[in-house]
């Protein structure tokens, strides 16, 4: 561990910087897990997107619940420093979600 701080990627603006680097420890952890779930938001997001211009009928996977369409993706969510797979697909403007099972540690 350096003694020094850390040099901020380039791809950061200098006012984010800037404020992040005035918080103490704990409110930086919580915004790096925010960032974390904004980040697989905005991806889930795209893939969604990709998949309703596709338009492509793919066969149903055999461990699909009946209840969640074939449209339907498969994401990872953190809880409690836990991580799980869930199906997600979009109803309209909503993001639906339903638990599929724990990530296995051994992947």
């Amino acid at each position: 561990m350096s003694y020094s701080p850390p040099d901020p990627p380039h791809e950061v603006p200098a006012d984010i910087v800037s404020k992040l680097d005035d918080q103490p420890p704990e409110v930086l952890r919580q915004v790096a897990r925010f960032a974390e779930e904004l980040a697989e938001y905005h991806e889930r997001e795209a893939r969604l997107a990709e998949n309703e211009e596709s338009n492509q009928v793919e066969e149903r996977p055999e461990d699909l619940p009946d209840d969640v369409p074939s449209k339907a993706t498969i994401t990872v969510k953190e809880i409690n420093d836990n991580r799980y797979y869930y199906w997600q697909w979009r109803e309209g403007e909503k993001i639906r979600s339903k638990y599929k099972g724990p990530v296995d540690s051994d992947n």
